[in-house]
């Protein structure tokens, strides 16, 4: 067996180094990784990761020879505005035909091609979109949301049909359900297997630029799909740098979360230079426009491991930072030029600036198991649940942080720039799936068009994920020859992104009654439709269960 040692550090993640010692075997049995060592106050839980079962019958159907969904309004993830009605016709797993089939307000033409489907979804006064991309996950994990199907469920059931996982769970695991999920064994999303460096391998720490060129040649043989980063302890700018060169000649993708040890050493501006793919979150950004110095201007009481000071004192640097100041334009320019994406994950530090409404979101209830709601409890040794004392003005401060983050991410998109969707949920009271949603909430807050918000959450998201290839991506758009990856919604989605929410929206009806609308219809995965309401059945089920072993009140 092989000891793999990770540590949790930045918003939700695994690194080489973890808060747990996990020890997994070289060849899994079912998958599952055992935890070692956890602390004292853990909340009880099977201390696994625990692979998806196989797809039961009755979970999907399809794919089939012929599939239509008929007379649906199409958004098709390039920015264009809808139109519609139409058909779109899907040959096992791809898109083969998009067919008008009347003009709006006008009856439908009938009998109309393509006959002898062997399945059909009536989608009339519905619409259509590429299946969603969320471009930073995890996959839950020991102590918490062991069973890995949960959040598959959850992010299908709002539409995400392709994740990244930045680390989705060790890479052995990860490496596995990426290719059970590709053979269509398992109900999951498309899977991007990310490492950080060193995982998997069983040659030692790496210390130096050879060591990490050597590890990066293994895991392209290995089944990594990417990098990701952190710019702390082992990772130095030697050996980051080295790991960006290799990566990028053997078409391995890269993200960096800019952790606050490694800034003054490698900002955003000086890893898009040497051609990272992607900044994931917010830090490095504004480290990069400060004059005179490059590092924001911590107290002198500051403790990285300290959460809420880490926390906290992170939105401060808005107090150093102008919308338009100096060197703005040209640091955009610059990254621009570079092609490095920017994927914010907003919704991950929302809670920061209003800790009430994140602790009591709707959902919670219903769909958040009992030991992932401990685990969002706040204490002093456990990271991301910092609120040790969180004050109305440390929710002033992020709210003013946010003020210029939102505008420098909408800036980015204006001047040509990429941005991406990702969640990180499963950390800081953020649930998979609705975290999804609150980060397309926030683009539109930060000024994007409801159609550019779909589009960095199709098109461009997908384009990111599958350039290190060097390929084209086959999905993120509607259009003939992708892959058959789609969301079905019955309301419209640019009217209203609350719509997209698992619990639905409630509004007034012409006859002043309170009515719940919206939710994902379906969600269709290479070819395979998915009932979200099912989907979220299963989940409930997961958490009620967890609840009566508790003696807890089960939501009817």
């Amino acid at each position: 067996m092989a000891a793999i040692i990770g540590r949790r550090v930045g918003a939700g993640f695994w690194t080489g180094v973890c808060a747990a010692v996990i020890v997994a075997a070289a060849s899994l049995s079912g998958g599952q990784v055992a935890l070692a060592h956890q602390g004292s106050d853990a909340p009880a839980a099977r201390q696994t990761y625990n692979p998806a079962p196989a797809r039961r019958a009755g979970e999907g159907f399809g794919p089939y020879p012929l599939m239509v969904i008929r007379g649906a309004t199409l958004i098709d993830g390039t920015g264009a505005p809808p139109t519609g009605p139409v058909d779109i016709v899907i040959e096992n797993d791809r898109i083969t035909d998009i067919v008008q089939a009347g003009w709006p307000g006008m009856a439908e033409r009938l009998n109309r091609p393509p006959h002898g489907a062997a399945h059909e979804i009536d989608a009339r006064g519905m619409y259509v979109m590429p299946g969603f991309v969320d471009a930073h996950v995890h996959a839950g994990g020991p102590g918490k949301a062991p069973d890995m199907e949960y959040a598959y469920k959850l992010w299908l059931a709002h539409g995400v049909t392709t994740v990244r996982g930045v680390s989705l769970a060790p890479h052995a695991i990860a490496r596995s359900e990426r290719d059970r999920s590709a053979r269509g064994e398992i109900v999951a999303p498309r899977i991007y297997n990310y490492q950080t460096m060193g995982s998997g391998w069983n040659r030692g720490r790496i210390h130096d630029a050879a060591k990490a060129r050597e590890w990066v040649r293994w895991g392209a043989a290995n089944g990594i799909d990417g990098i990701k980063f952190f710019i702390r302890g082992d990772e130095t700018p030697e050996t980051v740098l080295a790991a960006i060169d290799e990566a990028n000649k053997l078409g391995m993708g890269t993200v960096a979360h800019i952790a606050q040890p490694g800034v003054a050493q490698l900002n955003a501006e000086q890893l898009a230079e040497a051609g990272l793919g992607t900044i994931t979150h917010f830090y490095g950004h504004f480290e990069s426009l400060l004059a005179g110095r490059e590092v924001q201007n911590y107290p002198v009481d500051y403790n990285f491991l300290d959460e809420q000071k880490r926390f906290g004192e992170a939105a401060e640097i808005w107090h150093q930072i102008d919308v338009g100041m100096p060197g703005w334009d040209e640091y955009l320019k610059k990254q621009v030029e570079t092609g490095v994406a920017f994927d914010p994950t907003m919704t991950i530090y929302a809670a920061s600036r209003d800790l009430m409404r994140a602790r009591n979101a709707p959902w919670h209830d219903i769909y958040t198991l009992l030991t992932l709601n401990d685990y969002f409890q706040s204490t002093r040794d456990n990271h991301g649940s910092y609120f040790f004392d969180w004050t109305t003005q440390n929710e002033v401060s992020w709210r003013r942080f946010y003020d210029r983050f939102m505008r420098l991410v909408n800036d980015y998109k204006r001047a040509g720039g990429r941005v991406t969707i990702g969640s990180d949920s499963g950390f800081i009271w953020k649930l998979f799936g609705f975290g999804y949603i609150e980060e397309m909430e926030l683009l539109q807050e930060a000024g994007f068009h409801p159609l550019e918000v779909v589009r960095a959450a199709t098109m461009d998201g997908a384009s990111v994920l599958a350039e290190p290839s060097g390929k084209p991506a086959d999905f993120g758009v509607v259009r003939i020859g992708m892959s058959a990856d789609l969301v079905i919604v019955p309301e419209n989605p640019l009217a209203n992104f609350k719509t997209l929410y698992g619990t639905g929206h409630e509004r007034l009806s012409p006859d002043n009654r309170i009515e719940k609308v919206g939710g994902v219809k379906w969600t269709i995965t290479r070819g395979v439709a998915y009932d979200a309401e099912a989907l979220l059945a299963d989940v409930k089920a997961m958490v009620d269960a967890q609840k009566t072993a508790r003696g807890e009140a089960v939501q009817p």
